[in-house]
């Protein structure tokens, strides 16, 4: 299989995952033990968190583990229903662990407003001071997009709502390795991570807070997570996300240069060679395209695709099986049939220009 999916998620890197086995077979003892072996699993567990803060020029302190990006967004989230504040804004094109959280919170008294984006997908940050009422208790603007890779102007956000004392939330999951992150720099409260889109585990990720004051638990439990998240912390997993971030951004500069190199070689010879096809082109991450190709059901090509082994999607990997519309193409102007005939390709540090040539070559012979 010729894996062109790098947004959904990406395979564990080698090095990562011969960590996580050794973690799993020597250090299985309760990091909350106050014995010689958990304080072992527990000093794995800092290290991981350290890491991870480097990351993203943040302090240890800031970081606390999750079971990935969903539960660290509902983490933000969940608070403002139990807080006085109530109104969110957030952009047309936010994730569903963002959209569909605050469906479910509106009984808690929880509103929401959406800034529109242009079409490229960045939001209209002139249109978002019209929209902060005296109880917008929070902001959350996606840091990169998972179906379009634009990139939201954050800092410009924060400069815009300085004085208006209200927190920012981004999710960021799609971000780490492929665009410089750095919370002092952006000014942002919360940012949540995943470790399965940068070559680390699935089912562990982690949230940035700037200050812990108004954060409230999701998961209720023990006082693991200093009191912000029960549960026995998974080890392995937040071992193998800590280093996965560590070598996500010693080998940034090499992997976006491969990423962009891919990214232009797939594009110049599918305008030699499909000239109908339609670049959905943003300021996006390097690596993600966003292509239509109208008059072709994008659901029919990738199981074309698929037969002759090569794995590409139509936008969010959470929303697998769903033929309609995509909400983000939506929002960006794209109508209908258009929006059913595009293709998501991510491309990785792995993949190689024979790939992206067969995947052009086949392409064609499919159209």
């Amino acid at each position: 299989m010729i894996y062109f999916d790098h947004s959904a998620t990406t395979p564990i890197r080698p090095e990562v995952l011969e960590q996580m086995n050794i973690v799993n077979r020597d250090y299985f003892a309760n990091p909350s033990s106050i014995y010689k072996t958990g304080r072992k699993s527990r000093s794995l567990i800092e290290k991981a968190r350290f890491q991870i803060a480097a990351a993203i020029g943040a302090k240890s302190e800031q970081i606390y583990f999750s079971s990935g990006g969903t539960e660290a967004n509902n983490q933000v989230l969940w608070t403002i229903a139990n807080q006085k504040n109530k109104h969110v804004i957030i952009s047309s094109v936010e994730h569903p662990a963002i959209t569909k959280v605050l469906e479910k919170i509106k009984p808690y008294g929880v509103e929401t407003s959406t800034i529109p984006v242009d079409d490229k997908g960045i939001v209209l940050t002139n249109e978002l001071m019209n929209l902060i009422r005296p109880n917008t208790g929070l902001i959350s603007i996606m840091l990169a997009n998972n179906e379009i890779g634009s990139i939201q102007p954050i800092k410009e956000i924060i400069k815009k709502i300085s004085n208006h004392n209200i927190p920012l939330h981004t999710d960021a999951v799609q971000a780490l390795g492929k665009i410089e992150i750095d919370v002092n720099e952006l000014g942002i409260d919360y940012l949540s991570l995943s470790a399965h889109k940068f070559y680390g585990p699935k089912g562990v990720g982690a949230l940035f807070v700037n200050k812990d004051n108004n954060i409230k638990p999701f998961i209720i439990g023990g006082d693991q997570e200093n009191g912000l998240r029960g549960g026995t912390e998974n080890i392995a997993g937040i071992v193998g996300m800590g280093l996965a971030a560590e070598l996500a951004i010693k080998d940034q500069n090499t992997c976006v240069a491969k990423l962009k190199k891919l990214e232009k070689h797939f594009l110049n010879n599918l305008k030699e060679h499909i000239p109908s096809a339609k670049h959905n082109k943003t300021n996006n991450l390097p690596g993600l395209i966003s292509i239509s190709f109208p008059g072709n059901k994008s659901n029919i090509l990738m199981a074309k695709l698929d037969r002759a082994s090569i794995a590409v999607s139509n936008g969010s990997a959470c929303n697998t099986g769903n033929i309609k519309p995509s909400k983000v193409l939506k929002a960006i102007g794209l109508d209908d049939n258009i929006n059913l005939s595009t293709l998501r390709i991510s491309f990785g540090k792995d993949n190689t220009i024979d790939e992206v040539d067969f995947l052009i070559k086949t392409l064609i012979e499919i159209l």
